[in-house]
């Protein structure tokens, strides 16, 4: 994407990926955690090591431990076999930990030993393994909350908020949507060899209003229906369809108006007379509009206001 927040948390990441410093991720549910994690590894000097993610959320509490630490044999009923953990795979290269919210008090306590020492301990062994690794751990919850509710640990929190970055959620993104969309729909397209599917002005503008309460994750869902050939629904479009608080009709219109026009400008248009034409307007009426809705035609990727 190209919107402000993309390219600040760009650079952010950048100025983190040379450090030795472990991160804590800040995203809704479907943001791309996962992706600004691995993109951390890549731009770091531990790119040629392992990467290992894992997601606390999805393990069942009794195994989380053995899960991330390892066991040795007869270490609990039914452990029969030496285990190496996440940690230890995760040697000489970085380890992201997704939801970590999910994590049991007692889990916490072992994580908080071995950010501070580096070391690690398989269940049933008295053996301390150095570490060599980076922790990367994402969560989509306020920790400060759950520490203020005693549900995670604020000693944790503070060992890994030193440095953290949050992700902005797709409906702060503006025209990031079309982008993503776009090339979601024309890589799937490529994928299942079939001709690609262009975008309409309604659908464009469609795509803009969506709240895409599952981020990144539901866009390229929808996208790949759209390379389909499957018709075009968002999730809770009908609720997205009543008026805002205050709101009539004529404010609805004006909005949807000032989305699809915003929409068709942030195609490329080499004149103003390419754009009214896309719009179906008469380009007296496009200016117009352009001015009651603070829009310019320099906003397009087109030529200036005078090529008409």
């Amino acid at each position: 994407g190209q919107s402000p927040s993309i390219l600040r948390l760009r650079e952010q990441i950048g100025a983190l990926a040379g450090t030795r410093a472990d991160v804590l991720i800040l995203g809704e549910t479907g943001a791309g955690k996962e992706v600004v994690a691995r993109a951390l590894h890549d731009l770091s000097n531990r790119r040629n090591g392992p990467f290992v993610a894992i997601n606390a959320g999805a393990l069942a509490e009794s195994v989380v431990e053995s899960e991330l630490f390892g066991h040795e044999p007869g270490a609990f009923t039914g452990a029969q076999k030496r285990r190496i953990g996440k940690f230890e795979f995760a040697n000489g290269g970085t380890l992201f930990l997704d939801e970590i919210e999910s994590m049991s008090m007692d889990v916490q306590v072992k994580l908080l030993r071995l950010l501070q020492e580096r070391v690690v301990e398989r269940m049933g062994s008295n053996q301390q393994i150095p570490l060599d690794i980076r922790i990367i751990a994402a969560t989509k919850e306020d920790l400060r909350q759950a520490a203020d509710q005693g549900r995670f640990r604020a000693d944790l929190y503070y060992r890994l908020n030193v440095a953290s970055l949050r992700i902005p959620p797709l409906r702060e993104r503006g025209e990031d949507a079309l982008m993503l969309f776009e090339y979601y729909a024309d890589a799937a397209s490529m994928r299942h060899g079939i001709p690609q599917h262009e975008l309409k002005p309604g659908q464009r503008a469609l795509l803009l209003r969506h709240n895409w309460p599952g981020n990144v994750r539901e866009l390229q869902n929808a996208a790949e229906r759209f390379a389909l050939g499957l018709e075009l629904e968002l999730e809770g479009g009908d609720a997205e369809q009543a008026p805002p608080p205050g709101g009539g009709l004529s404010d609805q219109v004006e909005s949807f108006e000032r989305a699809l026009i915003a929409a068709e400008l942030a195609r490329p248009h080499s004149s103003v007379r390419s754009l009214a034409e896309a719009l179906g307007v008469p380009r007296k009426t496009l200016h117009d509009k352009l001015r009651k809705h603070g829009l310019t035609f320099g906003d397009s990727g087109g030529a200036s206001d005078d090529n008409d």
